[in-house]
């Protein structure tokens, strides 16, 4: 339902995960409300989606209304809102995201978009740039696209991680060889890493020999950078953004692993064309969420503007 006259607009962002969901919202007037989820165990779409019906309801019970809710979503959709593929939650393949979001924020303006994409937008805004592409490296490798201050339209997120980096490259988990994210993820980082040290190896790991100048880390992360700097050439002799931010919580977590990717990008520009300068996310792990939030203001801004044009 629409604010009051003069009411405070509830403003919820909702970043769905494939373990986790957190929620922020909020409220000029009103302190932010934030709340951490785990999802059930099981792995049921319709436990999972009662169990965030539960957390929204005792949001608007302790915090108040909420009249625009974005969604952050690492899943793919198709035009209707079903679920085509999610690869950290595949029984929600099929699911009804749209039907779902009506049915748990009634009343209430609702939209969803790709995590990568809110992510990037999220950053934009945050450092004032109107032409950013932004990659997040964790779990997997996510990223979006804005240009002129706005997400690129198209029929498909721009899934950044599933660009081709090296065609006789390893298997991806979507199930095709060379993606970026086959090679530059948290989890691939690791498997080189381990296979180099010729033992098991943790994050933890990772980052001390890292610092100690352990040739299995150093190697490892060097060539997850590599392949991240080839992307951040690539998107910028398609799109000529003036940034690249490179966030996510595995990128966080390593010291100089974004300077590197910045460093190397730069000796792989050619006269005339500068790579896109490359900046550490501002926002931490909290880039999604903060775009679900902005997915939700634009959410009210197009419905008070279509008011006054009378559409």
């Amino acid at each position: 339902m629409p604010a009051a006259r003069g009411a405070p607009v509830g403003l919820l962002g909702v970043d769905v995960g494939g373990t986790k969901v957190a929620l922020r919202a909020e409220a000029a007037g009103r302190p932010a409300y934030e709340r951490t989820f785990r999802w059930p165990p099981g792995a049921d779409p319709a436990a999972d989606l009662a169990a965030l019906d539960a957390e929204v309801a005792a949001l608007r019970t302790t915090w108040g209304p909420v009249h625009a809710v974005g969604l952050a979503v690492p899943a793919t959709t198709d035009a209707t809102g079903t679920v085509l593929t999610w690869p950290g939650r595949p029984s929600w393949t099929g699911l009804d995201l749209a039907g779902a979001c009506q049915r748990i924020f009634p009343g209430s303006r609702s939209g969803y978009a790709d995590d990568g994409d809110l992510a990037a937008l999220a950053e934009a805004r945050h450092a004032g740039r109107d032409d950013v592409v932004y990659l997040g490296v964790g779990t997997g490798v996510g990223g979006g696209v804005v240009l002129d201050g706005r997400l690129v339209p198209g029929r498909a997120s721009a899934e950044v991680g599933h660009m081709v980096v090296d065609l006789d490259g390893g298997r991806c988990d979507c199930g095709r060889t060379g993606c970026l994210q086959s090679v530059a993820s948290g989890p691939a980082t690791l498997r080189r890493a381990a296979l180099a040290r010729g033992g098991e190896v943790s994050f933890d790991d990772l980052r001390a020999g890292l610092r100690d100048g352990r040739s299995w880390a150093v190697e490892a992360v060097h060539a997850s950078c590599a392949a991240l700097a080839a992307a951040v050439v690539s998107l910028g002799e398609l799109l000529a953004p003036a940034v690249a931010i490179v966030g996510g919580g595995f990128a966080d977590g390593l010291p100089g692993f974004v300077p590197l990717v910045g460093h190397t990008a730069r000796l792989s520009a050619r006269p005339g064309r500068p790579a896109p300068v490359v900046r550490a996310a501002a926002l931490g792990g909290l880039s999604s969420l903060h775009g679900a939030v902005q997915l939700a203001r634009d959410l009210v801004s197009t419905s008070e503007r279509n008011a006054v044009e009378g559409t």
